[in-house]
């Protein structure tokens, strides 16, 4: 059979599938951001995603990029990547989803397959996803139309672990529908693939991945705020305890982006819905939500210690993505530290060198320039984000830009002899 696909949302995930499926397959990528789709048909990527050659060879291959549903309505494949946030009362929040099923089942015809590689939690494709698709197409599930999750690994920023090299869980509907969605995939994973025995398997696997990883970096953080109220340097203490072999080696820090700090939600909504509350799952996010007050905190109380005003005093925020070398700002935790700062009577100013100007909501703080190019000089710094430009910063650097002694925070653990380092 021959496979004409749509990639329904043009994110971080979805480009870089359409891209991929490109190089084999007829594709069309879809999304309602008319901005997002008319900068990709000139071969522009923001997300940094795809570079101008990849760009430029999938447009050779014919990847088309619309907003109109026209133009995917002659397809057979419908891959949906659209994102899956959380609420102010950290809900997940299913209208993305919810409101993308119902595209497709405008366009949805006999035999063809919806694949979804959104993270949720257990049951969302098949009770939630799958209605929509019945009630728009007037089509009956795993009679006249067929579904698969297959969900999505990739790591904003890492041009090691791209789509194509990382292993693909995959599922279907039915028994012929999973070996299908299976194959489909191996067909572009050079990492090949996992063929999960129900989609419930599949979306289960997903969601765990990242909780597993919250709770562990939840324990390391807080380890560190422990051995930082003993005085001891937890970087140092993790160091001398990685010597065992079966030790798994983290890092404190911030808990943000997209996933990590998100994911767990699902599940725990769904455990919750179910009677049963996940402790162990909902303390690790609450020490995770909190270190961005304690990192303010421990910068108001050093400005003190270095005898510097607090209110009306000037703070520098280096770093402002959710994690090093990306452009991503998603759920990025930097901006509750500048709430913090901004609730003591601080006057923030960020940079980031990933970050166009024009992106950034200046509600409570002014994105600037390269600091080192200016003449202004700050009460305090704090390095939040571990770019490859601010690596390469000394500390003598950071003196010329400080009021009298350098009040040095360092999340990252990139600067020598800092102030305060996490």
């Amino acid at each position: 059979m021959k496979y004409k696909i749509a990639v329904v949302g043009l994110g971080y995930v979805g480009l870089p599938l359409a891209h991929a499926f490109s190089s084999k397959y007829e594709v069309v990528g879809f999304d309602i951001a008319s901005w997002r789709v008319d900068e990709l048909n000139r071969g522009i990527d923001r997300t940094l995603e795809l570079d101008k050659v990849q760009m430029q060879d999938g447009l050779d291959n014919g990847m088309l990029f619309s907003t109109n549903l026209e133009d995917i309505q002659d397809c057979n494949i419908y891959i949906v990547t659209v994102p899956t946030p959380i609420d102010s009362s950290n809900k997940p929040d299913l209208t993305p989803l919810i409101k993308s099923s119902q595209s497709v089942g405008k366009v949805l015809k006999k035999d063809d397959i919806v694949i979804y590689e959104s993270t949720v939690y257990p049951g969302v494709t098949e009770e939630i996803c799958v209605p929509e698709l019945e009630s728009l197409s007037g089509l009956k599930f795993n009679e006249d139309f067929y579904c698969g999750y297959s969900p999505e690994r990739i790591n904003p920023g890492d041009k090691e672990h791209t789509v194509t090299k990382i292993l693909k869980v995959t599922a279907g509907s039915t028994p012929e529908i999973a070996n299908i969605v299976d194959t489909l995939y191996k067909s572009i994973i050079k990492a090949g693939t996992f063929k999960a025995s129900s989609i419930k398997v599949a979306e289960a696997s997903k969601v765990i991945e990242n909780t597993q990883r919250d709770v562990n970096i939840a324990l390391i953080n807080e380890l560190a705020l422990i051995f930082d109220t003993m005085g001891i340097d937890t970087a140092e203490v993790i160091e001398a305890a990685s010597t065992k072999w079966n030790f798994i080696k983290l890092k404190a820090g911030l808990v943000g982006g997209h996933c990590i700090g998100v994911d767990p939600y699902y599940l725990t909504h769904k455990a919750q819905e179910l009677g049963y509350k996940p402790n162990l799952i909902l303390g690790a996010r609450q020490i995770n939500n909190g270190m961005s007050r304690y990192i303010a905190e421990k910068t108001i109380k050093k400005m003190i210690v270095n005898d510097k005003k607090i209110n009306n005093s000037s703070v520098l925020i280096l770093g402002l993505t959710f994690k090093e070398d990306c452009p991503d700002t998603r759920n990025s935790k930097v901006f509750d530290i500048i709430d913090e700062l901004v609730d003591y009577g601080c006057i923030v100013d960020a940079y980031d060198p990933w970050i166009d100007k024009k992106d950034i909501d200046e509600t409570n703080f002014t994105f600037i320039e390269n600091p080192f190019n200016l003449s202004k000089k700050y009460d305090s710094i704090v390095v939040a984000v571990s770019h490859k430009e601010f690596i390469a910063i000394g500390r003598d650097e950071y003196e010329t830009i400080s009021t009298g002694e350098a009040v040095l925070i360092d999340i990252k653990g990139i600067i020598d002899n800092p102030t305060w380092r996490l």
